[in-house]
């Protein structure tokens, strides 16, 4: 038995010993677009760790000072679009998104992916993402989507990010921060050799979930294996979020669904579970918006007409969460929640 199935096993052992240990949604609606806000039946909810929907008010926090040994993380997908385009309510928001991640001041940024459209070539990378999420780029620690590999290779993405990218033509590695683990994978698995066992990814992930000692676990990769949107679930990064779920990871982030959603802690299936892992979608980092298409079990809260950032807050132990919203709108999404 690997070290990271013996951390996960004990680390689900505390986790349900204390339900006590509850997760708080807040959840904030702005006035800015009826009827393109969703969350679940009823009044806004407060989500517990067994991932039932209470129709209590929600209690409003704002994010105060960064913990002692605690990091801020920002993250979003589906940024930057072809050079020349102008921005406009349609899309093109970028520049937006990114004066969003520079007033949250994080130690590290996340890409989930789509980071330069429409083909992810270098020069694009150099004329239209450098100039908006660029400035970052020495504190970011990207994924791959379908644009970037749309030639097959990704050689504009591996060339920009160059080591931070991981791997060259894989673009799977991790990192430690605030005694997190974060792990970078890619979901074009059709290009990359499968994502399922005897995969590269699969054994690569599989021996850094072994090797970590961290209390706490996120990934992020661009396809969501569940989604409300437009694409839907992604049944081929199935295998990466099983393993994910044995060693008690806490969060997935994606893109590639051009909306925001939150799920409620979900098993492999896709159902809830107190025991599962909780996801957000944040393909809103400015290319353009579309519209969700189903309810998704578990789906806790979906925006479809706002650009912004999904800003984390990594305790040991602990994660808060809050949807920073693009100007011009007041949408907001915020809560905590407990590592296993």
């Amino acid at each position: 038995m690997g070290g990271g199935r013996r951390k996960g096993l004990a680390r689900n052992g505390r986790a349900r010993t204390a339900v006590a240990a509850a997760v708080v949604a807040v959840v904030l609606l702005g006035a800015c677009a009826s009827g393109s806000d969703e969350r679940a039946e009823g009044p806004p909810p407060t989500v517990t760790t067994a991932g039932t929907v209470q129709a209590d008010s929600p209690t409003t926090t704002a994010r105060g000072p960064v913990p002692d040994g605690s990091a801020v993380v920002a993250a979003a997908g589906d940024i930057a679009c072809t050079p020349g385009e102008a921005p406009s309510d349609a899309g093109c928001r970028m520049s937006d998104t990114a004066a969003l991640v520079e007033a949250a001041a994080p130690a590290a940024v996340l890409t989930l992916g789509d980071n330069q459209y429409e083909l992810g070539r270098l020069d694009a990378f150099r004329n239209s993402y450098d100039a908006s999420w660029g400035r970052f780029k020495a504190i970011t620690h990207p994924s791959a989507g379908n644009h970037e590999f749309a030639g097959g290779k990704a050689d504009g993405y591996f060339d920009y990010f160059g080591a931070a990218a991981g791997p060259r033509g894989r673009g799977w590695y991790s990192f430690d921060i605030a005694g997190w683990h974060l792990v970078a994978l890619n979901s074009n698995c059709s290009i990359i050799g499968g994502c399922g066992p005897g995969s590269p990814q699969y054994k690569w992930l599989e021996a850094d979930l072994a090797a970590s000692k961290a209390t706490c676990t996120l990934a992020y990769w661009h396809h969501p294996r569940f989604s409300s949107g437009f694409h839907g679930d992604d049944e081929s990064v199935g295998p990466l979020w099983e393993l994910l779920e044995v060693d008690s990871a806490e969060l997935v982030l994606s893109g590639h669904d051009h909306h925001y959603e939150r799920f409620a802690a979900l098993a492999p299936d896709g159902t809830p579970d107190p025991d599962g892992i909780r996801q957000f979608v944040v393909g809103t980092g400015g290319r353009s918006l579309y519209p969700t298409i189903r309810l998704h079990a578990g789906s806790e809260v979906r925006r479809v007409a706002t650009y912004g950032i999904l800003v984390l807050t990594l305790s040991p132990g602990s994660y808060r969460w809050d949807f920073t919203p693009a100007p011009g709108d007041t949408f907001t999404d915020a809560g905590q929640g407990a590592c296993k």
